[in-house]
């Protein structure tokens, strides 16, 4: 199975769109969206054709490939438009003999841990910035963002397949990080 990671698109119908012709070119078999899917936020600009309604439009007919965690920008009044559970602070995905704790990272982070097993890995959004640590106990990933990405990183995702994590380019698809092990 193909997963297809991302995070913040924050209600931009422009970048939303981008990330769905990422998923279709990927040919991935789900998507795990770790939050913040229809607001803006008040620290951050408006994203590129700022459209939550254009969003929902385009993710819910997506509702049986897409689950999700609730970023600090989702809020009740999300989960009354989308149809797919949006208000879990955390979802456990079994990978071998590890877990992927995925989260946004507003509640747990490198600085705040969730219960971890050694060789586990902590996998969330938030901070925009792409990238990934190896801790002695555990593994930190993070997608970037699909609409607004801070400290100079490109618009991005993920996608996970046989064990391997892939950092990509959200307008063209390209490899600019890994991960295996």
């Amino acid at each position: 199975m193909k997963l297809f990671i991302a995070s913040d698109i924050h209600g931009s119908a422009y970048y939303c769109r981008a990330m769905l012709e990422a998923f279709n070119r990927e040919k991935a078999d789900r998507i795990l969206l770790l939050g913040d899917i229809l607001y803006h936020g008040p620290r951050n600009d408006l994203p590129q054709e700022y459209s939550p309604k254009s969003v929902i439009a385009m993710l819910n007919p997506l509702r049986d490939k897409i689950f999700c965690v609730r970023g600090n920008c989702d809020t009740e009044v999300d989960q009354m438009v989308l149809d797919f559970p949006v208000l879990a602070d955390y979802a456990a995905i079994l990978l071998d003999s590890r877990v992927i704790y995925a989260t946004h990272g507003h509640v747990y982070n490198e600085n705040k841990l969730p219960p971890l097993c050694s060789g586990d890995i902590l996998l969330n959004g938030h901070t925009h910035v792409p990238g990934y640590t190896v801790y002695e106990k555990y593994i930190y990933m993070n997608p970037g963002s699909v609409s607004i990405p801070k400290e100079d990183s490109p618009h991005s995702y993920m996608t996970l397949e046989n064990g391997v994590f892939l950092w990509k380019r959200l307008e063209d698809g390209g490899i600019y990080k890994s991960f295996a092990g």
